[in-house]
């Protein structure tokens, strides 16, 4: 049995960007898109890696490595169940 990996990108990058108290406005001059935009993203459960990657630089905080033992984690449970 495949488990599913629990994993809400657009949570993760909305935590990390209210936790620096930065505003909608701020994120869209950085990125050079719209409110709309932003918002998207915040809903995304999955995001494009170059995406991830300019958030990551942009918020200073690199989520790949927040999502790297979540993928691991999976990884291990595959492995079991295939055994």
């Amino acid at each position: 049995m495949k488990s599913e990996m629990n994993i809400h990108i657009g949570k993760m990058i909305k935590a990390e960007f209210k936790r620096q108290g930065r505003t909608v406005k701020w994120l869209t001059e950085q990125l050079h898109c719209n409110r709309s935009n932003i918002y998207n993203i915040f809903n995304r459960k999955n995001i494009d890696v170059e995406m991830l990657i300019k958030l990551s630089i942009v918020l200073k905080h690199n989520f790949l490595l927040d999502i790297a033992p979540l993928a691991e984690e999976r990884e291990k449970d595959e492995n079991k169940s295939n055994n």
